[in-house]
């Protein structure tokens, strides 16, 4: 009982910030797509933090952390979409800094569940923790130099490019990748899988995102608004989910 009382402080928390951050915001017209868009993932973000937070008590100690990160991940979402959506429905713009601010957390955060989860079942270095870190952090500041207009736009690509290409490299064929191939857990094995495959094929629309919407303007910014949201509400959440799914797989055991 103590635990839900202290998630459902949580939970009312978020809510009150992300009210108070759109306290001036107006209503979305009935054909803003966009703004349905922002309000749907926001949605989504905040019934996953609550189910991770919650399941967190269900599965074993050594998974616990893993399955809060998952809630972090959405639940930091949940207020920066609710406070972005506030921005366009008010401006009819999203600059791009609102959207790093958000990946400059989650996705390291995502990254460091690679770690995480090996952790939970075997001894693992603490360097393969900083590495992946470095990765992230290295596509994402060149992802935002680029696109933010501080560095040559077609540079701050392919320095994005080549901490993301590390970062599979990591997770496929490096320590984090053999650690799992040796773990002798086979949901293990298959949660790494499912999750190298969001890094792989989920998060590709991104540097997408960026050759289309910055380098060619092939695609109008509201389009690319929409794309975005729902690339993250998969990524997310989905990630999130298999997480969970393998913690309680292992927990099922003991």
């Amino acid at each position: 009982m103590k635990i839900l009382k202290i998630l459902a402080i949580a939970l009312l928390a978020l809510i009150a910030v992300s009210t108070a951050a759109n306290a001036t915001t107006t209503f979305l017209a009935s054909d803003d797509f966009v703004g349905m868009s922002f309000w749907l993932i926001s949605m989504g973000m905040l019934a996953a933090t609550a189910f991770f937070f919650m399941e967190q008590a269900n599965v074993s100690v050594q998974w616990r952390k893993s399955v809060n990160v998952a809630g972090l991940v959405t639940g930091i979402a949940f207020v920066h979409y609710m406070y972005i959506r506030g921005i366009w429905v008010e401006t009819g713009d999203t600059p791009i800094i609102y959207r790093y601010i958000d990946w400059l957390i989650t996705i390291p955060l995502q990254l460091i569940e690679f770690y995480l989860i090996l952790a939970a079942v075997r001894k693992v270095e603490s360097s393969m923790f900083w590495r992946i870190l470095l990765g992230s952090l290295i596509m994402l500041v060149g992802g935002y130099l680029g696109q933010a207009g501080f560095i040559n736009a077609t540079l701050g690509f392919i320095i994005s490019i080549t901490g993301w290409i590390y970062i599979l490299y990591e997770i496929f064929s490096g320590e984090a990748g053999k650690a799992a191939a040796k773990s002798g857990n086979k949901s293990l094995v298959m949660t790494f899988s499912a999750l190298r495959m969001i890094v792989t094929i989920g998060w590709a629309i991104y540097p997408l995102g960026y050759i289309f919407g910055y380098l060619t303007d092939g695609i109008d910014a509201n389009s690319l608004n929409v794309i975005y949201n729902l690339a993250d509400f998969v990524n997310k959440i989905a990630f999130g989910v298999i997480v969970w799914s393998c913690a309680v797989a292992n927990s099922s055991r003991r």
